[in-house]
């Protein structure tokens, strides 16, 4: 897949300010500063799309973007719609509580009640060992049925020993509670480590769910 226009709609304070929910919806989300907008923007071909900060907690709301992608060869390009969804960060950034709960439950909103919601990306920062809120995290997904793939960020800032055995350790300790696994990719926004794989990914679901719609 290739992106070949990737422009920003909307920041919505709730799911039912959200654009129509027409083409399908890929949503990004992690812990504050684990490298979210720097991956969106690696994605998209486009470091100015989603924006960086160096302090936690500055996205606050439900960041839509429309995509335009084509993928195939010759004859046989496909061309897609979707929206791409930066969603607000969870953990500890320095917000008041009560700022913290309107988030949560704008988040649980969300992702519980957008119809056309197709995938959320997990995001977690693979130079630290698991980390106890990234797995309880998980483990809310898991009670609403909402589908999930896990990716690991800023790769290239760790040696890759490390990374791994964080990654595996992860995958180790999701498997205490867990039958399956879900996909995951390991990336660097700065090399672009996994860009391809993660689109590429998103466009075999995108031609599932447009089969499904023909069949």
């Amino acid at each position: 897949m290739h992106i070949k226009k990737a422009v920003y709609i909307i920041s919505s304070p709730d799911y039912e300010k959200c654009p129509n929910p027409d083409k399908p919806e890929y949503a990004f989300i992690g812990r504050s500063n684990v490298g979210k907008s720097s991956l969106i923007n690696m994605l998209c071909n486009n470091d100015k799309l989603a924006k960086t900060s160096s302090s936690p907690g500055k996205t606050q709301l439900l960041n839509h973007f429309e995509i335009l992608s084509d993928s195939g060869e010759g004859n046989n390009i496909i061309t897609s719609q979707w929206y791409l969804v930066d969603l607000p960060g969870y953990g500890f950034a320095k917000v008041s509580m009560s700022s913290r709960r309107r988030w949560e439950q704008m988040i649980e909103n969300y992702l519980r009640k957008r119809e056309n919601l197709t995938m959320i990306f997990v995001l977690i920062d693979s130079r630290h060992s698991p980390q106890k809120i990234d797995l309880e995290f998980l483990e809310q997904l898991k009670k609403w049925q909402i589908p999930f793939s896990l990716i690991f960020t800023k790769s290239d800032k760790e040696n890759q020993r490390t990374v791994s055995k964080n990654v595996k350790d992860f995958l180790d300790a999701m498997r205490k509670t867990w039958q399956f696994l879900p996909q995951h990719f390991v990336t660097s926004a700065t090399k672009k480590t996994g860009k391809d794989k993660i689109l590429n990914y998103i466009d075999e679901v995108n031609e599932q769910l447009s089969s499904k719609k023909t069949n």
